[in-house]
């Protein structure tokens, strides 16, 4: 037997506005259900797709590095691309990993301070 992830969950000091930027990133609309002020909202990715990215309501502060993060692959741009986009959207840079030969990814986090990677598109790895 086995199990499957259901969901990915974010504590969170807002819910919503989180889920908001999440689904900015993955293209994935925020649950029907879901309003400003919940105590938790969900990014809902096709079904099959994935699983859903919850966040949920937590009144300590982030303290530390994450221990579990997320691996994101643009599918539409390049790597470079998607960072401008993600800074654009509120996220900040917190280590870039890119290597002279193209290769490498970009360290961000999301507004309330959650890291996560952007590597190579999947055409940008073709081509190398």
């Amino acid at each position: 037997m086995s199990s499957l992830v259901n969901h990915i969950t974010f504590d969170s000091a807002n819910p919503y506005a989180l889920a908001r930027f999440w689904s900015l990133v993955t293209g994935h609309p925020i649950g029907d259900d879901d309003h400003p002020g919940d105590p938790e909202a969900a990014v809902v990715p096709p079904k099959g797709t994935g699983p859903l990215l919850l966040f949920v309501t937590v009144t300590d502060e982030k303290a530390a590095k994450n221990r579990v993060h997320l691996d994101i692959q643009p599918t539409d741009r390049t790597r470079d691309e998607e960072v401008e986009r993600l800074l654009t959207a509120g996220a900040t840079q917190v280590s870039d990993q890119r290597r002279p030969d193209g290769s490498g990814w970009v360290v961000l986090a999301d507004p309330e301070g959650n890291e996560f990677c952007v590597e190579r598109s999947a055409a940008e790895r073709a081509a190398h």
